[in-house]
């Protein structure tokens, strides 16, 4: 009942070739996070240069936890559905970023966010362009991902909500203010071991990171990513304790147009570039190794 079914069902279909369930999820995470590349490149392009376009995937690609796009996670197959929602949107084909917002709820829950970043999106083209277009509907079809979602807990629990029970008693999480849970890590910080400590430090750092670019996005980017990246860091955040912020904030790819944007300074260019590379050695040799990164 936890794990929403797009991904798995997708998995195992590669598998009745590969032969293998774990290959399958690589092969599986691997194209997906190739489609999401390109795909984040024509969206910049819609609004900025091209050089803009190419820094802003290199910095999603080489982001502390992308290692998380080549292996068996949602993140690579969500970002390409929702990335391509917002390419459909912006280019006036109205259905088909319906029917990929559908499949971004049936694959994570953050998929539901498109439904208000959409809904911007359509209400900015409408103040443009002064007419109302009966496209805009398709923004409906995406709750019908989540409902699937629901089916599979009613299906396998009797209950549509079981998530929510799973998630209370797996992790012992349960909505609140996102203050409280920032608050819950901060404490952790000074009172834990110091191997501890530094996974907690690194939540409360990105989740700070999160924040900044959420407020920056209202005023350099366009509202709907603004919706997006800002309804990402709150659902996140809105829990009694904060955990993989660092992998969360890989969804929210306008802070990767951010980044692309400072990098236009030299400096900033390889603040960011080193600061990227570094941490995703890091992180990532922690993961090979065994230990929990996120």
């Amino acid at each position: 009942a936890w794990f929403f079914p797009l991904y798995p069902w997708i998995t195992r279909i590669v598998a009745l070739l590969a032969r293998d369930y774990v290959a399958s999820s690589v092969i599986v995470s691997c194209v997906a996070c190739g489609v999401a590349a390109i795909l984040f490149r024509r969206l910049i392009e819609l609004d900025f240069s091209r050089a803009v376009a190419v820094r802003g995937v290199w910095f999603f690609l080489i982001f502390p936890t992308a290692y998380f796009l080549h292996i068996g996670y949602t993140e690579s197959l969500f970002l390409s559905f929702v990335i391509g929602c917002f390419l459909a949107a912006r280019t006036d084909h109205w259905w088909l970023a319906g029917l990929l917002g559908g499949f971004s709820a049936m694959t994570r829950s953050t998929g539901l966010i498109l439904i208000p970043a959409l809904a911007i999106e359509a209400a900015h083209q409408m103040f443009r362009e002064k007419r109302w277009r009966w496209s805009w509907l398709w923004i409906g079809f995406v709750p019908f991902g989540f409902a699937v979602y629901l089916l599979v807990n009613w299906s396998v629990s009797g209950n549509p909500f079981a998530f929510l029970q799973v998630r209370k008693e797996m992790f012992h999480m349960y909505f609140t203010w996102p203050w409280v849970g920032i608050g819950m890590d901060t404490h952790t910080i000074f009172h834990a071991l110091p191997t501890e400590a530094q996974t907690w430090t690194y939540e409360v750092f990105f989740a700070a990171i999160g924040l900044i670019g959420a407020i920056v996005s209202w005023w350099k980017l366009r509202p709907s990513y603004a919706v997006w990246i800002s309804g990402i860091w709150l659902l996140s955040t809105s829990a009694n304790y904060v955990t993989s912020m660092p992998r969360y904030l890989l969804t929210m790819f306008p802070l990767f147009i951010l980044f692309a944007i400072a990098a236009r300074n030299r400096f900033w260019n390889g603040m960011i570039t080193v600061w990227s590379l570094f941490l995703l050695a890091l992180f990532s040799t922690l993961f090979t190794m065994g230990n929990w990164a996120f």
